[in-house]
């Protein structure tokens, strides 16, 4: 009898959570779903100069083209080089000594390639803007004198917009980053630091409050345990502030990658603004779909960014029951 008791409230525990996880999947099913279904009838009520706004079928239909479109130039480029290879082996055939040239391919940048351009340059920026805005942020958080010195600047540069700094950016990039071989391309040089210009003051300002805020009882233990600066900051400051410094980190990634789109759409560097603007320069019968589903994928990874900021915010947390929202 005791043991058909267990069974029952085993079964019970068992059937609540998998309606608890049937319920988290379907709000957000449910929620798309009326998303769709509202886009759908907007969209074919509105007409345009280049034809009737485009729904989901229409977008999901030039999706696939753009992943075709990437297969084929990618089939392209394993020929180029094959073709070279072939080229380059008759000539060290016929003479040993001969001259061989390696040529890059230079198709055309794909809707794929695009993306991968902007991931890596909203990453570079946004690690920058962090390594500068975290050890800054520790420094105004723990000395009243360094935030007096140090607030009326961030208040002025803070609201500043990525169209104003753009321009500066590219002409000092263009003035100061002069090299026969250089490492870097100045358009990803210009994208990369105004995304960090424009993206930093979030953490900085989270860090800053996070620092002062660390409760008496933590720096009087620190006192006691007659930690050095250099030791408090680590053992102390740090792991207490890591909430704040994460919230700030992860409101910088999402103003990165905003700024980022804007920041190449306007300077056209190569990524997914420019993508977005040609696009719209092109103004062919396809060119809202191609643009819609842009912006779907730019929406998308910026909820991916966020969720795997969430993540290294739980590894690096002493608080391991936080909950990812």
């Amino acid at each position: 009898m005791e043991q058909a008791t267990i069974a029952s409230l085993n079964v019970k525990k068992i059937s609540f959570r998998f309606a608890k996880k049937l319920q988290m999947l379907a709000y957000p099913l449910l929620g798309i779903a009326i998303f769709m279904a509202l886009w759908s009838f907007t969209a074919s009520n509105i007409n345009t100069s280049l034809g009737t706004f485009p729904g989901p079928l229409k977008v999901y239909e030039q999706a696939g083209n753009l992943l075709k479109e990437h297969q084929a130039e990618k089939q392209r480029e394993a020929a180029f080089y094959q073709r070279q290879e072939e080229r380059n082996a008759k000539k060290l055939a016929a003479d040993p000594n001969a001259e061989i040239r390696v040529r890059e391919f230079n198709g055309r940048p794909t809707f794929i390639t695009q993306i991968g351009t902007s991931l890596v340059t909203v990453l570079y920026g946004f690690v920058l803007a962090s390594a500068i805005a975290i050890p800054l942020g520790v420094l105004i958080g723990l000395s009243s004198v360094a935030y007096a010195a140090a607030n009326p600047i961030i208040q002025i540069l803070k609201p500043v917009s990525p169209l104003a700094w753009l321009p500066l950016v590219t002409i000092v990039v263009s003035a100061v980053y002069v090299s026969d071989d250089p490492m870097f391309e100045k358009s990803f040089l210009t994208s990369m630091i105004t995304v960090t210009l424009c993206s930093l003051w979030p953490t900085l300002i989270n860090t800053a409050v996070g620092v002062a805020s660390i409760e008496k009882d933590f720096n009087n233990i620190s006192k006691v345990l007659r930690l050095g600066p250099i030791a408090h900051v680590q053992k102390i400051v740090l792991p207490a502030s890591v909430p704040m410094i994460f919230t700030g980190l992860r409101l910088s990634l999402g103003i990165a990658w905003m700024v980022l789109i804007a920041a190449e759409m306007l300077a056209q560097n190569p990524g997914l603004g420019k993508f977005v603007w040609d696009e719209f320069q092109n103004g062919s019968s396809d060119s809202l779909s191609r643009i819609m589903a842009a912006v779907l994928v730019i929406g998308f990874i910026g909820f991916l960014l966020d969720r795997a900021m969430l993540l290294c915010q739980k590894w690096f947390s002493w608080d391991k029951s936080a909950v990812l929202r």
